[in-house]
């Protein structure tokens, strides 16, 4: 069994990639604002002007920061972790929506004032006049429809493969805005230092952006040459996959990381989805345990042995080294059990563990979590149930889980499973009387 992983303790690294980023804003705008005489915005065409510009400048930075969160750099999972990542992705993502939108309407009222034409006729005199406009106000379109798209009640409506690559039509955006930005832009079409710095900028983010969805993934895999060893039945619904490969014991993974594995089989080699890992490194093979819910999982049944993997990781902080306290309480909610079995075996003894399912049936790895209750001293409360029970009810309340843990609020807790659930759960917890930073989440997306 795995030695305890070590905690890593400070907010070092998500202090630098803060101030990172607000220096780099501060160094988009500076140019404007060293390049804009003083008492040169004398009429109200001129500011929307000015305010346009600044917003494109802040558009056009927080793009490149957006495209470098999705690189998949390992550096920048380390350093933030991967909680505090998919929040800024998310919130820097609806930012720059409203900075593309803010953008183009300021341009075009502004523009549309000075040469006496309503925004609409701007809008068709820009596109049909003027190099790179069609392709910029192409690429505003495209990202407010990812946004759009983005929403959890559009994604979830969706198949999971068809938003993926709507998603990453986002590389598109950052290609198609690229024209106008340096033809057009009053602080980056001159040459100079300005502009050869936002050359970098962008070559950088490009070169980061290959290493990471890339060159990274093509050593990883050449490296360990994964291959499915056997699929063994864990219930009616769902199965485990083990996969075998080369000097999986130097492997760097954690109980509760997960990869983006792509099978390459009849039907499957397509598509590629994120699934955690389902038990500890041990050096001689992986496993993910996963759960039916449609066409594509119910095809990994029939995996056969030998079928080559390409996998992408390992990735998330939702590990033992993130804990801030000795003794964990680790809630999951379904398959949601799976990267939390896998940290059992390498967080601290004294654990306590609550698993919510609702029916026997869909508690999955039962014995092996039971042995760990033994092996690792672990208390384990099965609560078994709709979420309208008055049990769970009870169990999954702020009395509730102090009765069960009276120590809460020095432990750490650990959050695992459907959004709606790790949702309801978070809010407990904090009734509870537990600090933000002492609260782990990981929400298990279809």
């Amino acid at each position: 069994m795995p030695d305890n992983v070590p905690a890593r303790r400070g907010a070092t690294g998500r202090r630098v990639l803060v101030l990172f980023f607000w220096a780099g804003l501060v160094l988009a705008v500076l140019p404007w604002w060293l390049d804009t005489p003083a008492g040169s915005l004398s009429d109200t065409g001129a500011v929307t002007l000015a305010a346009g510009r600044i917003v494109g400048l802040v558009a056009g930075y927080v793009m490149l920061v957006q495209v470098l969160l999705m690189s998949r750099l390992r550096l920048l999972d380390r350093l933030a972790g991967e909680e505090l990542m998919t929040r800024w992705h998310r919130d820097i993502g609806g930012a720059l929506i409203v900075a593309v939108l803010a953008h183009m309407a300021l341009i075009l009222v502004g523009y549309g004032a000075l040469d006496g034409f309503n925004p609409l006729v701007e809008a068709r005199v820009l596109i049909t006049d003027v190099p790179d406009m069609l392709t910029a106000f192409l690429s505003a379109a495209i990202l407010t429809a990812v946004g759009l798209f983005s929403i959890r009640a559009v994604r979830n409506a969706m198949p999971y493969e068809l938003w993926r690559w709507l998603h990453m039509s986002t590389y598109l955006v950052l290609y198609l805005s690229f024209g106008h930005q340096f033809s057009l832009g009053n602080q980056l079409f001159k040459p100079g230092l300005v502009r050869t710095g936002w050359l970098a900028a962008y070559v950088g983010v490009v070169v980061v952006l290959a290493y990471g969805r890339v060159i990274a993934p093509l050593f990883f895999n050449l490296r360990y040459g994964l291959r499915v060893a056997d699929v063994v039945p864990e219930g009616p619904d769902t199965v485990s996959i083990y996969l075998t490969g080369r000097r999986l014991d130097r492997l760097k993974l954690l109980g509760g990381q997960w990869f983006r594995f792509r099978f390459m089989a009849r039907g499957l080699w397509w598509q590629s989805h994120p699934f955690s890992v389902s038990a500890a490194k041990n050096g001689r093979w992986l496993r993910l345990t996963v759960k039916v819910v449609g066409a594509y999982t119910r095809e990994l049944r029939e995996l056969s042995s030998g079928a080559r993997v390409w996998a992408i990781g390992p990735r998330g902080s939702f590990t033992a080294a993130q804990r801030t306290a000795h003794r964990s309480l680790l809630i999951a909610g379904g398959i949601g059990i799976t990267p939390i079995r896998a940290m059992l075996e390498e967080l601290p003894p004294g654990a306590t563990l609550i698993y919510r399912a609702s029916t026997p049936a869909d508690v999955v790895l039962q014995r092996e979590i039971d042995w760990l209750a033994r092996a690792r001293d672990v208390d384990v409360w099965y609560v078994i149930g709709s979420r309208k029970d008055p049990g769970p009810r009870q169990v999954m309340s702020p009395t509730g889980l102090r009765r069960l843990v009276p120590d809460l609020a020095a432990r750490d807790v650990w959050l695992c499973g459907p959004p709606g659930f790790v949702e309801s759960a978070h809010k407990v917890v904090r009734r509870s009387g537990v600090p933000r930073k002492k609260i782990h989440l990981a929400a298990f997306e279809l």
